[in-house]
């Protein structure tokens, strides 16, 4: 294939970012936008050893699932992968991504592991409860919104439609303040000014909202009246934070939060639990699946009352503290002190004595724990979309708890650290989660059980 070359193409299936996946000369072909039974005429617009990448000139037979995308900035934002595919058609598809991902790491799981439909949303539209916009200043104008995908472009986004709708309020009258007293802007290119990041999470079940104002340097200039005006954008603002990041990094956040105004943290709930959140630590952005999703979690564990539960990669505890009314004991460990700090006051506040959590790696932990006789019936992890890391996976194959439950918002790492966890463990079923409509992402639920020796 060569850069511009024109030919007609047929999409078999979606890649694991939501392009189409066509084979034109035994060639792989991805198509952004084009989706499976679709018949297209595409030009190359990039050539790969293994793979080459086409647009779209037009669509000859279009899927019976292709719609029409509602929001303005959908082609260029590249937040949302899906929206040109109905939900129903959403859901299907992502299923085939955790089959995708499996036949190609593991295909023995593949074959045999029972995978369930996608469990979906009744409204999968302005679910985020937290946003991350970049500010930027052109001209006089300040701006917040999301890169264009693949530049430096930042597109101004006011009302985004994943987004709940109280989180873009308060992001696009934060950037008109910050315009209006006139705070400096960070320049990516200069890495001159202040104010880089708007942060907006909000408590969708108590109504709290925290903002965080990701900062070059700890001097605001007219911070009194910054915030006196921040106050009256909504009366859910209970929480304002600043955060230092003083690095050229993508990372958003950097080590130092201080309280501006207000609560050191907002209080949401999830079901019968209720949690304390600090600006830096994690929590479901979805919070209605994310019962759904610990319920799966739930229903592998197969609790009793009589196991002893390690929660890895814990966070601020969610997990560790749903399985708790029905676990003997639940231990829980993460990197990150502030998400320790606050599962530790999560645990205090609904009364479970049993529940305890620790700063550190999961590995070490487990490791010191067998060492002074504590071995547990469950493991359950959610780790990030790197998947597990290879010192924990060889940790857990020689603690072999009974049933190890592994949440994944990344097939593709999930079904490679299944190549070392299936050499003990037998592939139960995997649950598909859609906590992320409108997007190529998908979270599973697996249930691994330890097998018969």
């Amino acid at each position: 294939m060569e850069l511009g070359q024109k030919f007609p193409l047929t999409i078999k299936r979606l890649g694991i970012n939501g392009e189409g996946v066509g084979f034109y000369k035994r060639n792989v072909v991805f198509v952004k936008g084009a989706l499976p039974g679709e018949e297209v005429t595409v030009k190359v617009s990039k050539v790969q050893r293994s793979f080459a990448e086409a647009e779209i000139l037009n669509v000859r037979k279009a899927s019976k699932d292709r719609q029409e995308p509602s929001c303005p900035v959908y082609n260029e934002c590249g937040g949302c992968q899906l929206q040109h595919l109905t939900y129903d058609g959403q859901l299907k598809e992502k299923r085939d991504m955790v089959i995708q991902s499996l036949e190609k790491y593991v295909k023995s799981v593949a074959d045999t592991a029972d995978i369930r439909p996608t469990i979906g949303m009744d409204n999968p539209w302005h679910y985020r409860n937290k946003s991350s916009f970049q500010v930027r200043k052109e001209g006089k104008r300040v701006y917040a919104g999301l890169y264009s995908e693949g530049t430096n472009k930042l597109l101004n986004i006011n009302d985004c439609a994943v987004q709940h709708p109280l989180t873009s309020k308060i992001t696009v009258a934060t950037r008109k303040i910050l315009q209006k007293l006139n705070i400096s802007i960070y320049d990516g290119k200069t890495l001159d000014g202040l104010v880089r990041t708007i942060v907006v999470r909000t408590a969708i079940h108590t109504n709290e909202t925290q903002v965080c104002l990701v900062t070059t340097r700890k001097d605001i200039p007219h911070k009194a009246e910054l915030i006196e005006r921040m106050l009256k954008i909504d009366p859910s603002i209970v929480s304002i934070t600043q955060n230092i990041n003083r690095e050229k990094t993508s990372l958003i956040f950097g080590d130092e939060t201080t309280l501006l105004h207000g609560k050191e943290t907002i209080h949401e709930k999830l079901g019968e639990l209720a949690f304390d959140l600090s600006t830096r630590a994690f929590f479901q952005l979805n919070p209605e699946q994310t019962v759904h999703l610990y319920n799966e979690i739930k229903k592998a564990a197969e609790l009793t009352g009589k196991e002893k539960v390690v929660d890895a990669y814990c966070g601020v505890g969610t997990i560790g503290l749903w399985l708790a009314p029905k676990a003997k004991e639940v231990r829980g460990m993460d990197v990150v002190p502030e998400s320790i700090d606050d599962a530790k006051k999560n645990a205090c506040n609904h009364g479970l004595k049993h529940a305890r959590y620790y700063t550190g790696t999961a590995e070490e932990w487990l490791a010191k724990w067998k060492r002074e006789g504590f071995t547990p019936d469950v493991v359950t992890v959610d780790p990030p979309r790197t998947g597990l890391a290879p010192s924990f996976i060889k940790t857990v194959m020689q603690i072999k708890p009974k049933r190890f439950v592994y949440t994944s918002c990344n097939p593709s790492t999930f079904a490679k650290d299944l190549q070392e966890l299936t050499k003990i463990y037998k592939v139960d079923y995997i649950q598909p989660v859609d906590m992320f409509p409108q997007t190529a992402r998908v979270e599973i639920v697996a249930k691994l059980t330890l097998k018969n020796k």
